[in-house]
C-alpha cells in the first residue's frame, strides 16, 4: 500500500483517553486519539494503523509485540484498544501510521502511556497516625528504604482522605489540592507519578503529609481519615521491588500543623492552617532521622477493598501566577489599626493590607527574616471596610476564621505558604510581624487552580467586551478547584445548574472534558434511589441545613450531558450516564399530574431563575420546571437513538411530545400570545418566554411576535434565564437585541459590572454577596459563538458552522475555539474605504473538519465575493474551481459556503455587503 511522494499531512498530539502521555490508565480498553496537521485544504487520511509495543525499540522496529490494529479504513481520528489485557504499573509505547487516498504513508512520532493499578494490583494498606477521628487532622508519615541498584523505571501511586503531599528523597512531587474530592464509597482517586529520577541506589526516604478535613457541612465529603501509598521500582537488571504503606511506617507525634483548628468558612469546607515552624525538622524526610517522639502507623478504619480506587484523570492544582501585590495605603494616619484585639500578640505587630489587583483563588506566600516565636496571621477578603481593613466576612456571610497563621522558627530567612486548601480573595491583611513587608520580596499572592489548559480566545474592537471576556475566563479559573465550584470562597460547591452554565465557557476555552465528566460522575454517584440528586455533589446530607434538593437543577444533568457530548463527540460518555439521565427524567415524568398533564411542585426548593428572581413561583405547576423536563425528555430520546435503542427513543420522544402539548395547552395564553410563569399565574415573564422560544414550544404562527416582544421587553431575566434568552434572540432573528444586552453598561448586566471595575463576575446583577461566581461567565462563549460566529454543527466538531453577527459600530472580532480535532479560528473585519460596508473574513479549520461558512449579505444583494482573490459567484451561480470550496448557495441573511479543512480568506465588497 505504501507509495512514495509527498503526503499532505502529519500526525501529532497523540492522546490516550484524551490525555497526553498519561501515567495511570486503569480502564480495560482505553481509547487512542490523534490529530492531523496540514497546510493543505481538505487533508484527511483514508486509512490508518495503530501499533502498541512494550518498549520504544520494539515499536520503532515495527514489532508491535502488544497489539497491532491492522489497517483500518476511514477518516475517524480515534480507535479503542483491542489487544490482550494490559498489565498494571507498566509503560507501553504506541504510534499511528496513516495513508492518504493515493496510498502515501506517514508515521507519527512514538508516544507512551503508563497503566495505573488495577483492582488486584494494590498491596498498600490504608493507614493513619492513630485510631482517632478529629476535625482538621494532619498526619506525617515516613519510611526509610534501601534501593539496591540502578533504577530503570519507578512509579509512585498515592491517595489520602482528604489531601496529601508526597516526597521522595526530600523532593515534593505532584500538584496542589490532591486528590480531587469524590464520594470515596463510589470512587476514590489516586495519583500516579514517574519518580525514576528521584530514586538512586542506596538509602532513601518516602515521606508524606496527609490532611483530613473532618466534620460535616455543605461541601464536606464522607469518609474516615486515611493515607495509602505504593512505590514500585524496576531495576536495570529486570527485577522489581515494591514498598507499600503498612503498620511498619513511622508517624511523627509533635508536628508543625495544629490539629482541630476552626473551619475557615461557615460552610465548613476548609480549615485554618496553623503552622508552628519550631516543630519542623528538615531532616525528617532524610534517611536515618530519629524524631524525639514517633509511633508506628495504625490501620485506618477503611477496609482495603471498601473504596474503589480510580486514577484521577483531571489535572491537579497548579500555580498559574505569582502576583506581587500592591500595599494598600493606610487611612488613619499610620499603619492601619495597629494591634487590634484579633491580631496575634507580638511587639509592634503592625497591620498591613495588600491588594492582588483582582480576586484570585490560591494563597499568600511569605518570605521573612525569622523572629522565633512570632506568629504571622494572614486574613483574606474580597473587599475592605471604610478604614481600609479587610472585612471579617466571606462574601455576605460573617466569618472570624478566614485566615491562616505561621509561627516562626527564627533561624534565618523563612518561607511559608498555606497551600493545603484554596482561599479566594483580593486582599490579604498581615498582622503580627514587626517589620513592614515589601511586596514582591516578602509577600506574594499565589494564583492557583486546577491546571486546565486555556486554549480559547476572543478579541474585538470594543475594549469593554474584551474585559468582559477576560473577567469571564478569570472567574472560571478561580472556580476550577478539583471540581467545579459555584464560588471559590463562600461555598466551593458543585451545583448542577452552575456546572451546566459553566460548561458553556469551559468547552470553548479550556481542555475541560475530564473535569466536566467528573461532574457528571459525581452526581451519578450521588443520585438517590428515586432518581433525584442532592443539590451539591460530592457532599453529604449529615448537616440538616444542606440536605436540600432543587428540582430544576436536577434536570440540568441531562443538558450538561448533552453539552459535553456535542463538544467531544464521545458516545461512551452517553452510554455511561444514560441510566442516570433516564432515572431523573423518569422521576419527574412519573409525578406528572394526570389532569393537568404537567409535573407539579415537588419537595425541595424550586428555583426558576437566580439570584433574586422575578419569576412568579407561587403556582402549583411551574413553567420553567416543565420546560426543562421537556428538554430532558428530548435529550434522553436522542441519546437512546445514538446508543442504538430505538424502542426507548420512541417511548421518550412520545412522552416529550405529550408534555409539550400539555405545556402549550395549560401555560400558553393565546390572547397575550405568551407563556404564563405557572398554571393560574397572571405573569408573562421575559425569561420564561425566552426559554420557550429556545426549546421550540411557541406556536409557529406566534413565534415572530413573541420574539419581538421578548426582545423589546425590559431585562427581567437573571443569570439562569438570561442564557436561554440570549440564545433565543441570537438564533431566532433578534441578534441586535442580544448583543445590546451583552454590551450595555447600564444596570442590569455584565457591562455594568465591568464599568464598575469588576475583574471577576458577580453572582448576580447587584454589587453584593459573591464577586466571583462562575455561572455568570457564559458571555465569553456567546461572543465566540455568535459575534465571531464559531458554532458546533456536528458532535465532536466533525462539522463547524461559521456564521458571525456583525454589530453596527464594531470594526472587527476574532475568536479561537479549541476542539478535539484542533483549533478553529475565525476573524472578520470591516474594510476601511471599501464601498457599502465591505468586509473580509479569515477562517482556519483543522484537518479532518468540515465547515459551512455563512457570509452576512443582505437579501437580494450582489456584492463581489472572493476567496483568496478568486470570485465565488459568476453569472448568477457558484463559480467553482476553488480548492476546498465545494458549494455556495444563497440562504436567508447571507451566502452559505461549504468548505473543507484549511485556511480561507474571503473578501466581500459592493452593494449589500454588511
Amino acid at each position: 500500500m505504501n507509495k512514495t511522494g509527498h503526503i499532505a499531512f502529519a500526525i501529532g498530539e497523540l492522546r490516550v483517553e484524551g490525555i497526553k502521555e498519561p501515567l495511570g490508565i486503569d480502564v480495560d480498553k482505553p481509547r487512542f486519539s490523534w490529530r492531523l496537521h496540514s497546510q493543505a485544504r481538505g487533508a484527511i487520511h483514508a486509512a490508518f494503523r495503530l501499533r502498541v509495543a512494550s518498549a520504544q525499540a520494539a515499536l520503532e522496529s515495527s514489532a508491535a509485540d502488544v497489539w497491532d490494529s491492522g489497517i483500518v479504513r476511514g477518516r475517524h481520528l480515534q480507535l479503542d484498544y483491542g489487544g490482550p489485557s494490559l498489565s498494571g504499573a507498566r509503560r507501553y509505547w504506541w504510534s499511528v501510521e496513516a495513508w492518504d487516498a493515493d496510498g502515501r504513508a506517514v508515521v507519527s512520532p512514538p508516544s507512551f502511556f503508563d497503566t495505573g493499578l488495577y483492582a488486584g494490583d494494590w498491596r498498600a494498606a490504608w493507614i493513619w497516625h492513630d485510631a482517632g477521628i478529629r476535625t482538621n487532622d494532619f498526619a506525617y508519615f515516613r519510611k526509610d528504604i534501601r534501593v539496591r541498584g540502578p533504577v530503570a523505571y519507578a512509579k509512585l501511586f498515592v491517595s489520602a482522605h482528604h489531601a496529601v503531599r508526597a516526597y521522595v528523597g526530600g523532593c515534593r512531587i505532584g500538584g496542589w489540592g490532591s486528590p480531587a474530592p469524590t464520594d470515596p464509597a463510589k470512587r476514590k482517586y489516586y495519583l500516579a507519578y514517574d519518580v525514576t529520577s528521584l530514586l538512586k541506589a542506596g538509602a532513601a526516604t518516602i515521606a508524606a503529609v496527609a490532611h483530613y478535613l473532618g466534620g460535616s457541612g455543605q461541601n464536606y465529603v464522607n469518609g474516615k481519615p486515611g493515607f495509602r501509598l505504593q512505590l514500585t521500582a524496576r531495576y536495570e537488571d529486570g527485577v522489581s521491588e515494591t514498598w507499600s504503606t503498612d503498620d511498619s511506617w513511622e508517624t511523627l507525634v509533635d508536628i508543625p500543623h495544629a490539629i482541630g483548628t476552626p473551619y475557615q468558612q461557615n460552610r465548613r469546607l476548609s480549615a485554618i492552617e496553623d503552622y508552628d515552624a519550631r516543630k519542623h525538622h528538615p531532616a525528617w524526610m532524610q534517611p536515618g532521622y530519629r524524631p524525639e517522639a514517633s509511633r508506628l502507623a495504625a490501620p485506618a478504619e477503611i477496609g482495603a477493598d471498601v473504596w474503589p480506587m480510580v486514577w484521577q484523570t483531571i489535572p491537579e492544582g497548579a500555580v498559574e501566577e505569582l502576583i506581587a501585590p500592591a500595599h494598600v495605603p493606610e487611612t488613619d494616619g499610620g499603619d492601619t489599626a495597629v494591634n487590634r484585639p484579633e491580631a496575634p500578640a507580638a511587639p509592634f505587630a503592625v497591620r498591613q493590607v495588600f491588594d492582588a489587583g483582582k480576586i484570585v483563588s490560591g494563597w499568600p506566600r511569605i518570605v521573612l527574616q525569622g523572629a522565633r516565636g512570632t506568629t504571622v496571621r494572614m486574613r483574606y477578603a474580597e473587599a475592605l471596610d471604610e478604614n481600609g481593613a479587610v472585612l471579617h466576612r466571606v462574601c455576605n456571610e460573617q466569618s472570624e476564621y478566614y485566615y491562616d497563621q505561621y509561627t516562626m522558627r527564627g533561624d534565618g530567612t523563612e518561607r511559608w505558604e498555606p497551600d493545603f486548601s484554596y482561599k479566594a480573595f483580593r486582599y490579604v491583611e498581615v498582622t503580627g510581624y514587626p517589620e513592614r513587608l515589601v511586596p514582591g520580596t516578602n509577600i506574594w499572592i499565589v494564583s492557583a487552580h486546577t491546571d486546565l489548559a486555556h486554549k480559547g480566545r476572543f478579541h474585538c474592537a470594543d475594549e469593554r467586551l474584551n474585559r468582559l471576556y477576560e473577567a469571564s475566563v478569570q472567574t472560571q479559573k478561580n472556580n476550577a478547584l478539583g471540581q467545579l465550584a459555584d464560588c471559590p470562597h463562600r461555598e466551593q460547591a458543585q451545583y448542577l445548574a452552575d456546572a451546566d452554565l459553566q460548561s458553556e465557557l469551559l468547552l470553548y476555552n479550556f481542555d475541560a472534558r475530564h473535569l466536566l465528566e467528573k461532574t457528571l460522575s459525581d452526581f451519578a454517584d450521588a443520585q438517590y434511589a428515586d432518581g433525584t440528586f442532592p443539590f451539591v455533589a460530592p457532599s453529604n446530607a449529615e448537616h440538616p441545613d444542606f440536605d436540600l434538593r432543587i428540582p430544576e437543577w436536577d434536570l440540568h444533568f441531562c443538558t450538561l450531558l448533552r453539552h459535553v457530548y456535542e463538544t467531544v463527540g464521545d458516545e461512551r460518555l452517553l452510554a455511561r450516564h444514560y441510566g442516570a439521565a433516564k432515572r431523573v427524567t423518569d422521576y419527574y415524568l412519573g409525578i406528572v399530574d394526570p389532569g393537568a398533564g404537567l409535573a407539579p411542585l415537588d419537595r425541595g426548593w424550586h428555583i426558576s431563575d437566580w439570584p433574586y428572581p422575578t419569576v412568579d413561583q407561587e403556582a402549583a405547576f411551574l413553567a420553567v420546571q416543565n420546560m426543562k423536563l421537556y428538554r430532558a425528555a428530548c435529550i434522553v430520546a436522542d441519546t437512546a437513538g445514538i446508543l442504538g435503542l430505538p424502542e426507548e427513543r420512541s417511548a421518550y420522544a412520545h412522552r416529550a411530545e405529550r408534555l409539550k402539548r400539555a405545556i402549550v395547552a395549560k401555560l400558553y395564553d393565546p390572547e397575550r400570545k405568551s407563556f404564563r410563569s405557572g398554571l393560574g399565574s397572571g405573569q408573562s415573564h421575559q425569561g420564561v418566554n425566552g426559554l420557550a422560544l429556545l426549546y421550540g414550544l411557541v406556536p409557529e404562527e406566534d413565534r415572530a411576535s413573541l420574539l419581538r416582544r421578548v426582545a423589546d421587553a425590559d431585562w427581567e431575566a437573571r443569570t439562569v434565564l438570561s442564557l436561554p434568552l440570549l440564545r433565543a434572540l441570537f438564533e431566532q432573528g433578534a441578534p441586535e437585541a442580544a448583543y445590546a444586552l451583552i454590551a450595555r453598561e447600564d444596570y442590569p448586566g455584565w457591562g455594568y459590572m465591568i464599568k464598575h471595575g469588576a475583574t471577576t463576575l458577580w453572582e448576580g446583577w447587584d454589587d453584593i454577596e459573591s464577586h466571583c461566581h462562575a455561572w455568570n461567565g457564559y458571555p465569553a462563549r456567546l461572543l465566540q459563538e455568535y459575534i465571531a460566529g464559531i458554532r458546533i454543527a456536528a458532535p465532536g466538531f466533525d462539522e463547524v458552522r461559521i456564521e458571525p453577527y456583525m454589530p453596527a459600530g464594531l470594526a472587527y472580532a476574532e475568536a479561537a475555539v479549541s476542539t478535539v480535532r484542533g483549533t478553529v479560528v475565525a476573524r472578520w473585519e470591516r474594510m476601511p474605504g471599501a464601498a457599502a460596508d465591505g468586509y473580509e473574513m479569515k477562517i482556519s479549520l483543522p484537518a479532518a473538519m468540515r465547515g459551512m461558512v455563512v457570509l452576512p449579505i443582505a437579501s437580494g444583494a450582489a456584492p463581489q465575493v472572493r476567496e483568496s482573490g478568486s470570485p465565488l459567484w459568476q453569472d448568477g451561480r457558484f463559480a467553482g474551481g476553488i480548492p476546498g470550496v465545494s458549494s455556495c448557495d444563497r440562504v436567508p441573511g447571507g451566502w452559505a459556503i461549504e468548505v473543507a479543512s484549511g485556511d480561507y480568506h474571503f473578501t466581500i465588497e459592493g452593494e449589500g455587503s454588511r
